[in-house]
């Protein structure tokens, strides 16, 4: 038994309120739960019930026994002097005020559902699974399912929402820069993500602005910001690069000193850092005004033309500086946008709207839905469980499951928790 459980058995009233009576055989009307308190103080504010036909309004407290009331020195803290009531599951002694008055004690032992304490108790019973539920998870109704996805899926936004809005207040209000650092710390992936984002960070976006006219120079610029242009190399593209960067160095006071260095280990030829910034050197200067577009645009094929971007000529032949390889047009694949919609595209918009005060949740949710799942192994370890995850959305939301809920034993917090619980 855990003292959140009775938290939500006392919340949402899953217990027989009908015929309560305290430990002195005083009759209980529940009128009010209260408001759960999360913070310091007694566990629910504003209460109000009757009891022997006297209304009361004040605060609800609640333990496992009676005795914790004392266990936790509340006798002696004025905080807990307006308490009306005190809610345990097992009542084992009387408890009192400062001023040593007794407080009624509802127990609850006798008023919950038996079978209920069995689900509960089944739910928490092995601490060696990998989710609570995963015995039952297959028997949570698909309606019920979806709809608490949906939620999750939001829930996620609205976290990721939070990191923009600290970005957005970091480039003072500017949403390019934004969009432009956080493209470029997922055109990086996980290897190289905050690489890719400090180098971005280091590059004041009207810079950016100024040069991306022209490709050549905007390479320059992110190759010399990452590094890759200290080395004695013999090829006049690379030698190019090298005079383009020292100059847009010079004229625009630019430091590299705080970027993380970049990693080629482990990597695939077509994900190596010099791919991936050429191809985002490509993306700026294809689209001069970038955020404007994908803030208008709303369907997955509309934007998959806006990333149909290539490399430049130089590295159709090459994924080094150095050695030369088979010629392949590197464009930008269908799944890595379906990744850049994901984690920065959708994220974007949907903090852009919040900003702006627009509900465009049903338009995230059908661009959401288009978009193919994404396949890790918490995504596998769901699907072994119920095939479940079918889109974008579905996949965001397992991920805001297992890390927010399942992780943290917010079972009573779920829409599948409390499924099963009250079956």
């Amino acid at each position: 038994m855990r003292e959140n459980f009775l938290h939500y058995i006392w919340k949402f009233k899953k217990f027989d309120i009908l015929h309560l009576k305290t430990t002195q055989l005083e009759p209980i009307h529940l009128v009010s739960v209260g408001r759960h308190n999360h913070d310091s103080g007694p566990d629910f504010f504003n209460a109000q019930l009757k009891i022997n036909n006297q209304l009361w309004a004040g605060n609800v407290e609640i333990h496992i026994k009676s005795s914790d009331w004392f266990v936790h020195n509340h006798e002696q803290d004025k905080a807990y002097d307006n308490v009306i009531l005190h809610v345990v599951y097992e009542h084992d002694t009387e408890i009192f005020r400062k001023d040593n008055s007794q407080i009624p004690t509802l127990e609850l032992k006798e008023y919950i559902d038996k079978e209920l304490l069995i689900n509960y108790n089944k739910l928490f019973s092995n601490k060696n699974k990998w989710i609570n539920c995963e015995q039952d998870f297959a028997q949570v109704d698909s309606f019920v399912l979806n709809n608490w996805l949906e939620r999750l899926y939001f829930e996620r936004l609205e976290r990721k929402s939070k990191n923009i809005e600290d970005l957005l207040k970091a480039s003072k209000n500017n949403w390019e820069a934004v969009l432009f650092n956080l493209l470029a710390k997922n055109f990086g992936l996980k290897v190289n993500g905050d690489s890719f984002l400090s180098l971005a960070e280091s590059i004041p976006f009207s810079v950016v602005r100024k040069v991306q006219s022209k490709q050549e120079q905007l390479e320059a610029l992110f190759f010399g910001q990452a590094g890759l242009l200290a080395d004695d190399v013999q090829n006049t593209y690379y030698k190019t690069l090298c005079i383009d960067y020292e100059f847009l160095k010079q004229k625009f006071q630019l430091s590299n000193k705080q970027v993380v260095p970049l990693q080629f280990f482990r990597l695939r030829p077509s994900n190596f850092p010099t791919i991936r910034l050429s191809q985002l050197a490509s993306l700026y200067y294809e689209h001069q005004n970038l955020f404007s577009k994908i803030i208008s645009i709303t369907s997955k094929q509309d934007f998959y033309e806006v990333f149909n971007i290539v490399t430049s000529s130089f590295w159709e032949t090459h994924y080094t500086f150095l050695k030369e390889s088979k010629h392949t047009k590197k464009q930008l694949t269908k799944a890595f946008i379906d990744l850049l919609l994901i984690n920065t595209i959708i994220p974007v918009k949907f903090s852009y709207a919040k900003q702006s005060g627009k509900d465009i949740q049903d338009e995230i949710l059908e661009l959401a839905k288009t978009i193919k799942s994404e396949k890790n192994a918490i995504i596998d370890a769901f699907n072994n469980l119920k095939p479940t995850s079918n889109s974008a959305l579905d996949s965001q939301a397992l991920l805001q499951l297992k890390t927010e809920y399942c992780n943290k034993n917010k079972c009573l917090q779920c829409a599948v928790g409390n499924a099963l619980i009250i079956k």
